[in-house]
């Protein structure tokens, strides 16, 4: 019976998984514009249940006819619950933030998320830290502190929410770590989304602005849509090439937060939002590069 070898894939598989990751952050910037495009009417808690449960419908309608209620089996479900609840305030709290700052600042704060998951992995699962790696943590923790320049009069709270976020959903990528070798990867895309779709189904009712027209229906309909496929793309995409390849095409979507502020809001980066993006960038990119070396020595 002849095998893969997933640690050397084919050029072919590797372009692949490049363009899976690429469509992957190009839906997941056009959900955040739409959700910014949305919440000059609408509550953040309406987008978030809109998106939670269109994630929600995706992941069981994709996995449901494959592996029925097998799906539901989870060697760890108080950490699965874990999972969802944190996964649900991080999309509560970048949701919110939308609302009040340009989608590309939020998008490069955002990029704090793997270095918070390289400091947090050394107490949660025991990893090592280099000094060099710190390093690179505290210049991105420099590169966001240029961005939303606190203590000047640029400076919004709303860019702390950003920062809660990342939080968040760094503590999300560590607990999804430890279920990954009990639990398979669509019963872990399921458990993402069910507390939030629970929790925001029974809140949504005191907060519900009946949509007045066609297309923020679609709009609110899409948002699910684009979360869930952008998740299923990312998976397609590690599976693909390997996620030092891979993973580095997710700061694609900046540049597509760039555009789409500019082409939809009107929004043009400061020279501060450039520089900054770029401390944090090149931060969360040399990490990724020292990880990869570890791992193949």
């Amino acid at each position: 019976m002849s095998t893969v070898d997933f640690r050397a894939p084919s050029p072919g598989r590797v372009g692949r998984g490049i363009l899976f990751m690429c469509a992957a952050v190009v839906l997941f910037a056009f959900m955040n514009a739409f959700v910014k495009l949305l919440s000059s009417t609408y509550e953040p808690l309406q987008l978030v249940w809109a998106r939670t449960l269109g994630h929600f419908v995706f992941i069981l309608l994709l996995f449901m006819p494959r592996s029925g209620f097998a799906v539901l089996r989870t060697a760890r479900p108080g950490t699965q619950l874990t999972r969802s609840v944190i996964q649900v305030c991080s999309t509560a709290c970048f949701f919110t933030a939308l609302r009040f700052i340009p989608l590309a600042e939020a998008i490069s704060i955002s990029f704090l998320a793997p270095l918070i998951v390289t400091l947090l992995a050394t107490r949660m699962l025991g990893e090592r830290i280099s000094v060099p790696r710190l390093i690179a943590i505290l210049v991105g923790l420099c590169g966001v502190l240029i961005v939303i320049r606190p203590g000047s009069d640029v400076f919004h709270w709303a860019s702390l929410l950003i920062l809660c976020s990342a939080f968040f959903y760094a503590n999300y990528q560590i607990l999804t770590r430890r279920v990954a070798s009990v639990d398979k990867p669509e019963t872990s895309a399921f458990y993402s989304a069910l507390v939030g779709s629970f929790v925001t189904s029974l809140a949504v009712p005191f907060f519900w602005v009946t949509p007045d027209n066609a297309f923020d229906i679609a709009l609110l309909a899409s948002l699910g849509v684009l979360g869930g496929t952008g998740h299923y793309l990312v998976a397609r995409a590690l599976f693909n090439a390997p996620a030092n390849i891979a993973s580095p095409f997710q700061y694609f979507q900046l540049v597509m937060g760039v555009i789409l502020g500019y082409l939809i809001f009107g929004d043009v980066p400061s020279l501060f939002t450039w520089i900054g993006s770029a401390i944090i960038v090149a931060s969360g990119l040399y990490i990724g590069w020292s990880e990869s070396q570890k791992a193949s020595r």
